[in-house]
């Protein structure tokens, strides 16, 4: 699986990632329906040719480049990026499940600004 996106876009949506993706697998864009409803975005994993371009655009750093790479604390998010679907309420809904499970498990993290989250990572 390539690229996961993290809890510091969780309620950031920043889309400067989607943005610079030549491929546009990063969703939900702003000129999707979901992004009004869901929490963060997610990179899907067949659609992303591992570019890269996405981790330097993030201006919250919530972008790691593999699974080995992202922080055990996170480690759930990989199963959310892996599962949404843009267009498909069901996965879309399973993702955000699992994005609200996160939140709910890691009060600590989500009381540290966005922008400074990813630093905390290896903290908590």
């Amino acid at each position: 699986m390539p690229f996961i996106i993290t809890d510091p876009c969780i309620e950031t949506k920043d889309t400067a990632c989607v943005d610079v993706c030549p491929v546009d697998c990063i969703h939900p864009r702003k000129d999707e329906p979901e992004f009004a409803e869901t929490t963060m975005l997610y990179i899907h994993p067949e659609e992303c040719i591992d570019c890269g371009a996405c981790v330097p655009a993030c201006p919250v750093a919530a972008i790691y480049e593999s699974v080995d790479a992202t922080p055990s604390n996170q480690k759930d998010l990989i199963e959310a990026n892996a599962i949404y679907r843009n267009g498909d309420p069901a996965l879309i809904a399973q993702a955000e499940e699992i994005v609200k499970a996160h939140i709910a498990s890691h009060p600590e993290l989500m009381t540290i600004p966005a922008a400074e989250r990813q630093a905390a990572h290896a903290t908590h």
